[in-house]
């Protein structure tokens, strides 16, 4: 499969899943997702899906500091109806990544790995933060997107008009692929791990007992 190369470069997502441990899926569950996965989920490359993929990273990394996360171990709150935006969209990729499923999640074995109605999306936004609690600790943190020091390429909108011409050539189209790319892989690639990007915030709970 031909994809660009710096989907393999893109940082990677150690998940450890008690399920994938106990149905013999993998050693001990243990997981890597990478940002080709979330490709393959969403059939594309954008900056929501790259920008979901991080902010599910962040919020991981910063819940399980000493690794791996647990795949079905957190709640997910989206900001905003299902259907608005790329709300639908960046649940999908968080439920890829942390096991979160919406009412349509698996129900369990004998009351043990469910994975149901561990991810929601809120009526109203009253904020851009996606919202992440472990289940075990009440620990929460809440997640959000910052392009607006990642500008997409200054030509992208005149390569998009020609794309889009029925009359468009395959190199016409090849150069809007790659210009649209160009972002994702600066996102990926440099801002992985930038704060003024990835904004997360802890939040106030009380220690599970």
């Amino acid at each position: 499969m031909a994809t660009p190369a710096f989907f393999d470069q893109a940082p990677p997502i150690p998940m450890r899943d008690p399920l994938a441990a106990f149905l013999g899926a993998a050693d001990d569950g243990l997981l890597d997702y990478r940002y080709i996965d979330a490709v393959r989920l969403a059939g594309h490359s954008c900056p929501t899906v790259a920008g979901a993929y991080l902010m599910a990273r962040a919020a991981l990394r910063a819940l399980y500091p000493d690794g791996p996360a647990e795949r079905g171990g957190v709640e997910v709150l989206i900001p905003g109806p299902e259907s608005e935006g790329v709300n639908g969209v960046i649940g999908q990729v968080f439920t890829l990544i942390t096991g979160a499923a919406g009412a349509n999640g698996f129900h369990g074995i004998a009351g043990h790995y469910a994975r149901q109605s561990l991810l929601s999306y809120a009526d109203t936004a009253e904020h851009a933060a996606v919202q992440v609690r472990r289940r075990d600790t009440g620990a929460s943190v809440a997640v959000e997107l910052d392009l607006s020091s990642v500008p997409a390429p200054a030509n992208l909108r005149p390569l998009l008009g020609g794309a889009l011409d029925p009359a468009a050539s395959a190199e016409q189209r090849a150069a809007f692929g790659r210009a649209w790319q160009e972002r994702v892989q600066c996102l990926l690639l440099e801002h992985a791990d930038d704060p003024d990007v990835i904004l997360l915030h802890r939040l106030d709970y009380e220690p599970a007992h």
